[in-house]
């Protein structure tokens, strides 16, 4: 192969794998390309020994693409690579989605290949390696955008400006994150993406919301990017980078992303964005939003707290994956000790702290923020030159290990074999030579490692916190400085306090048994004590977790967790001093704590001194509330998750296991972040609500198909749950029960069903929603998930467990079951199978949409509340719902309203209270200024329902209330002082009380008696 480009060729590798090598030369002889004069020479030869010896997936790519394999081999990776990228670049209007999929898997294929060759021949850079895969990920997204806005604009969904070029003027922006922002993606990236849009500029038509447009856009295009088909996959897609993926729209729009980024961005989230870049949509508006974003990630300050940060994410990486592990083999070249992750961090974390004063250091790849540290003085040029070094090797040892098999891995061998034959794949020895392949590579990755591990930790070093004077804890007697220094802090009791710390130090409790455990606790006993010195009460909080710890079998985790995580220390100071109830949930079940790891808890959180001001703040976390618990999204995720769990669990035991710990996990972490003030439990109403939706929706299913497998199946049946109360309402605390009727349908003279052990159909459906009452309701290890009440049956409560769908419309057929129909109106169905949901919806409808006569309604309205008020009715200002004025009396005037006007205006019967008030003040039906006090009325009562339920359950006694409790209390509804609280509250019931009279016109009893019943001062208890 004269004047081949493989003359400039470093010495290639040898072949691993003989039998391999033997194998792929019988398969490649076979092909048109292995006569090719280019694929004899000697030089190619080796090569294709190189490949065929040591990468099965690359000798796969090019044995069945034997043109391709003729151009590579001919002419060189340079031009074999612009081949492969014209063809991900090349723009076919009208193409078929399935044919665009498999044009970009054939184009990905042979560019990895080219690129491939490219690298173990040593003819590209590293540089070049990787921005050669990263512009394939690109031109690919690219790509299909065009595709997908052309297929919007097709549909009436959009009306782009230029549909030739779609992508200008189409308000959708494509951010590049990470390896592909930086051009730095590896041969196996996930390619992670943030997708918004420009809710102004989005060329919607057709009614389309634009939410609704970019959401099933980008998940078509994840669909084109990600599916593995018979071609392969393009790029596996990651969109976990947005805001709260967990709880938000696939697409967000730049609106929603800049109050995130403004009022709660994090500092991880901060050092993401050093490599974002627009990589497809509308380049334009990305850059302008990345423009408009410098002030959250470039901060004027000088910035070392972000240092910490970086450190503090590093240090869990540790502890999943073990970073200070020291064999080479099975080593994580990226996220263990001295990896890849350690150079990013170092660079990064500079770049935060010193890149708000200096636009220099605003690079967006590893290697360059390198060198502009060194230019700005803020790093040597040999620690520079040492880390660079280590990057460019070990990034070549990331790209051998992905490239044997296309495996997404940075994990060594664990195994000699294995090690042995990746150490000649990376060219150090032959096989033959046995041994010293490994030991070559194993020296000089342990130098690699060792370099960048010195320079990574001499970065965070002496930076001690600061303590608050002497703590001492070492002695069997108390140590007079450190009780000074406990005094000081704000503890009361300090000899109690040392005497608790030393009791963990020795070992009292079974988690501070073991040596390590009692280390790592010593190292956080200043962090947990200045936690709980902050909190109103820290002595009683204290005590509180001191119980915790005697529940907590085994420390190690425990602690190694909270000294990784240390600001998790401060929500269980809060939960200790202000939540009794949580407080004893976390005692019981201490693996609890671990969900407030997860990215939703920590995402939520907003800095106190965000903005100008405590109501800048609050409207932060109003809009946060907004954004992270938008229920479109969270919905279908939740349901997601939990079918993934239904799908791993083998029986049904395990699946109520699975749904129990991950919706406890879940609502814990809302009580968490209603007890901080992050969210209001009005806020929380509607996670709670989708949460229960989505267990029902999970069980059900599963239920059905092992009830069938003994029972059958009836003919044309189908089963539909419907909730009323507070999960119809959508407004559920924790500790709400469910408020559940369970219907059926058949076809006309179905008979028993069809299984091994027939059943009539009113038994057969009794029986399976037995099952499901069970699975909520019944008490296990991982605890109970609800309480369900069957209140609601038209039979009532030792009534049959199932009701028809025809019973239940017979049923409410009756114009004078007024008490039966306020309930109806704010039910919905939760869990249907076929359209018995929808039925079940116009069946409702039809009893609730009939003219009322409104004196005769008003009246029977006002009984249905005093029948539910009953005896519960107290002289207590804390009788938050059956007090006069309360939450029943403003639930029972909504409901009102809702009968009255369901047949003019039926958008009435959708939502809770408020919503009902705010559609009644909207078209007249009330006047506006009772309108708008009864939602407040309502909104205070539900925050104070939910806060109190959280904190104690049902039962507050306002003289035992502790000072944190009290904070909590009045943070929740809207940070009032909690003596202002309790005024607001007999002032807003006697008004709500006046209002609900007035919206009923129902209150014909004697002035004195009506007057008797209205509220009086508040005392201060029971």
């Amino acid at each position: 192969m004269t004047g081949s480009w493989l003359d400039d060729a470093a010495p290639l590798p040898r072949a691993g794998d003989r039998q391999a090598l033997e194998t792929h030369n019988d398969r490649w002889r076979e092909t048109e390309a292995a006569g090719s004069g280019a694929a004899e020479s000697p030089a190619a030869q080796a090569l294709l020994a190189a490949i065929f010896g040591n990468s099965p997936y690359l000798s796969r790519s090019l044995i069945a693409d034997p043109e391709f394999a003729r151009l590579l081999l001919e002419s060189g990776p340079d031009e074999a690579f612009a081949a492969a990228l014209a063809e991900t670049e090349t723009d076919i209007a009208g193409e078929r989605e399935a044919a665009l999929m498999k044009r970009l898997r054939d184009a990905k294929r042979r560019g990895a290949l080219a690129i491939g060759v490219a690298d173990i021949a040593a003819v590209w850079p590293l540089a070049t390696i990787t921005s050669a895969l990263s512009r394939l990920a690109e031109a690919a997204l690219r790509a299909s955008c065009r595709h997908l806005l052309r297929a919007a604009h097709n549909a009436g969904r959009l009306a782009l400006p230029d549909p030739a070029d779609p992508e200008t003027g189409s308000g959708l922006i494509i951010l590049g994150m990470g390896k592909l922002g930086a051009f730095e993606l590896n041969y196996s990236s996930d390619i992670d993406l943030i997708v918004l849009f420009d809710q102004d500029a989005a060329p919607c038509a057709g009614g389309h919301a634009p939410q609704q447009v970019f959401n099933r856009l980008v998940r078509r295009l994840v669909r084109i990017m990600d599916e593995r088909t018979a071609d392969g996959y393009v790029f596996r897609t990651d969109l976990r980078l947005r805001p709260d993926p967990s709880s938000t729209p696939p697409a967000m729009s730049i609106r929603a992303a800049h109050l995130y980024y403004e009022s709660a961005g994090r500092n991880w989230e901060r050092a993401a964005m050093i490599k974002a870049r627009p990589v497809a949509g509308d380049n334009a508006a990305g850059d302008a939003f990345l423009k408009d974003l410098e002030p959250f990630v470039w901060r004027q300050g000088l910035d070392f707290a972000a240092l910490q940060d970086m450190q503090a994410i590093k240090h869990r990486i540790d502890m999943t994956r073990g970073g200070a592990a020291e064999s080479i083999a099975g080593r994580n070249v990226k996220l263990g000790r001295g990896g890849i992750r350690e150079i990013e961090f170092f660079a990064q974390a500079q770049q935060l702290a010193w890149g708000g004063r200096n636009r220099r250091l605003r690079a967006r790849g590893t290697v360059e923020a390198l060198y502009a540290l060194v230019g700005a003085g803020h790093v040597t040029r040999r620690a520079a030159g040492e880390l660079v070094a280590a990057y460019m090797n070990l990034r070549g040892v990331e790209h051998r290990l992905q490239m044997v098999n296309d495996a997404q891995t940075q994990e060594l061998p664990r195994d000699d074999e294995g090690m042995e034959r990746f150490a000649v794949f990376m060219g150090y020895v032959s096989v033959g030579e046995q041994g010293s392949a490994v030991g070559e590579l194993s020296r000089d990755l342990a130098k690699r490692f060792d370099t960048v591990a010195d320079r990574y930790t001499a970065l965070f070093e002496d930076r001690p916190a600061a303590a608050p004077g002497r703590l001492d804890f070492s002695g069997e007697e108390d140590d007079a400085e450190t009780l000074e220094t406990l005094s000081a802090m704000g503890f009361s009791r300090p000899g109690r306090v040392s005497a608790s710390v030393r009791g963990w130090l020795a070992g009292r409790h079974g988690a501070t048994r073991s040596e390590r455990a009692r280390t790592l606790l010593a190292g956080l006993a200043p962090t947990v004590l200045a936690a709980f010195a902050a909190t109103p009460e820290p002595d009683g909080a204290l005590e509180r977790f001191d119980a915790f710890l005697a529940r907590v079998p085994a420390g190690v985790r425990l602690f190694s967790l909270l000294a990784s995580n240390p600001p998790l220390v401060e929500p269980i100071a809060e939960i200790m001093g202000a939540a009794p109830r949580l407080a004893n949930s976390l005692t019981h079940r201490p693996e609890l704590l671990e969900s407030m790891l997860s990215r939703d808890y920590a995402d939520l959180e907003v800095p106190d001194d965000v903005g100008r001001g405590p109501d800048v703040a609050d409207a932060a976390r109003r809009g946060l509330v907004r954004l992270f618990y938008a229920r479109e999204f969270r919905v279908s995720e939740m349901r997601a998750q939990l079918a993934e769990a239904a799908a791993q669990a083998p029986d049904i035991q395990d699946l109520l296991g699975a749904v129990r710990r991950w919706a406890n996990d879940r609502m814990f972490q809302i009580g968490v972040h209603a007890l901080r003030g992050l969210l209001s439990p009005v806020d929380a109403a509607r996670p709670l609500s989708d949460i229960a939706d989505a267990c029902i929706g999970a069980l059900m299913p599963r239920l059905t198909e092992a009830f069938a497998a003994r029972h059958g199946r009836i003919a044309g049946g189908a089963a539909a749950v419907a909730a009323f109360g507070e999960l119809g309402s959508r407004e559920m605390t924790l500790g709400s029960e469910l408020d559940l009727l369970f219907i059926y349908d058949h076809a006309p003279g179905a008979g028993p069903s069809d299984g091994p052990r027939p059943l009539a159909p009113g038994d057969y459906y009794a029986r399976l929603f037995r099952r499901l009452i069970a699975a909520l309701a019944a008490p296990t290890p991982e605890g109970r998930l609800y309480q369900v009440d069957m209140r609601r049956r038209a039979s009532g409560a030792s009534g049959p467990v199932a009701c028809s769908l025809a019973a239940f419309a017979r049923y409410h057929d009756d114009p004078d079951r007024v008490e039966a129909h306020c309930a109806l109106a704010g039910a919905r169905a939760v869990y249907a199978e076929g359209d018995l949901g929808e039925r079940f919806d116009a069946a409702r409808r039809a009893a609730l949409d009939r003219p009322r006569e409104r004196a005769a309604l008003a009246a029977a309205v006002a009984a249905a509340g005093e029948t539910v008020r009953g005896a519960r009715a107290a002289d207590d200002a804390w009788s938050i719902e059956h007090m006069r004025g309360g939450l029943s009396d403003v639930r029972f005037a909504a409901r009102f309203l809702q009968l009255l006007h369901a047949r003019s205006a039926p958008e009435i019967l959708a939502g809770d209270a408020a919503a009902v008030f705010e559609t009644a003040r909207e078209r007249g039906l009330a006047d506006p200024e009772a309108a708008r006090e009864l939602a407040a009325a309502g909104g205070l009562w539900r925050n104070l329902q939910g806060i109190l339920r959280l904190a104690v359950g049902d039962e507050f006694v306002e003289a035992e209330a502790t000072a944190a409790l009290k904070n909590a209390v009045g943070r929740s509804c809207g940070r009032l002082a909690f003596e202002a609280l309790v005024e607001s509250i007999s002032e807003t019931a006697n008004r709500a009380a006046r209002h609900c009279d007035a919206v009923m016109a129902a209150d014909r009893r004697p002035a004195a008696q009506a007057a008797a019943a209205r509220p009086k001062p508040a005392p201060r208890g029971r």
